[in-house]
């Protein structure tokens, strides 16, 4: 994943010598993106062996998914998480990985501090100063759980409508960008409690056991 996102920067940066950019968009989707610009025959040129690369590294990609995703329905646990709104079985397999254990952590707190989802602090005296998050631990985990919170925000499915309600009220105060976070935060929170209890998500929970559990 990291080749690629290489790959597609040094593409943008040909385009962008030439004036031209492609539109914003996931990984995923750039070569088709991409194939969206009118580029000029020696620029075609110069990006070919890169856009060859990309179409290589998604196969590679995709069959890392298939595998993950035969794991995850093979595994309860993983099984358990992927019906959690946002979370696929790449995102529940990671988690799992990461994780290991949940009972080797005191509560969701402290498993949202461990993927580097919570703020950091500086205190002076009698202040407390909050700043960015800490990204401490994986960062693989944590980025995953990102794209789960900005999904849930995205997306209409009436299972995500009660998470995607409460960051939306935080986008509101703080914008997207952070409510996609705290989503992520919450994710996080939510999976500990699942894993840990052993009992299956319901959209309902985020208003009683699983929301006091995992806040």
């Amino acid at each position: 994943m990291g080749t690629r996102v290489r790959a597609i920067n040094v593409i943008r940066a040909v385009l962008r010598r030439e004036g031209l950019r492609v539109r914003s968009g996931s990984s995923e989707t750039f070569r088709r993106r991409l194939a969206e610009v009118a580029v000029s025959k020696p620029v075609a040129a110069d990006i070919k062996p890169l856009v060859k690369l990309l179409g290589q590294i998604e196969k590679q990609l995709a069959a890392a998914d298939e595998k993950l995703t035969s794991y995850a329905q093979r595994d309860r646990v993983a099984r358990r998480l992927c019906g959690v709104v946002g979370v696929g079985p790449v995102t529940a397999a990671a988690y799992v990985s990461v994780i290991d254990d949940p009972h080797r952590f005191c509560d969701a707190r402290q498993v949202a501090s461990y993927v580097g989802l919570v703020p950091g602090e500086r205190s002076s005296g009698e202040q407390q100063h909050r700043g960015r998050i800490t990204k401490a631990g994986n960062s693989r985990v944590r980025s995953l759980l990102v794209e789960a919170g900005w999904t849930v925000l995205r997306g209409r499915s009436p299972a995500m409508a009660p998470l995607r309600a409460w960051g939306e009220r935080i986008a509101v105060r703080r914008g997207k960008r952070i409510a996609a976070v705290a989503v992520a935060r919450r994710l996080a929170r939510i999976l500990y409690a699942l894993w840990r209890d052993g009992v299956d998500y319901k959209p309902a929970m985020l208003a009683h056991g699983v929301q006091s559990s995992a806040a």
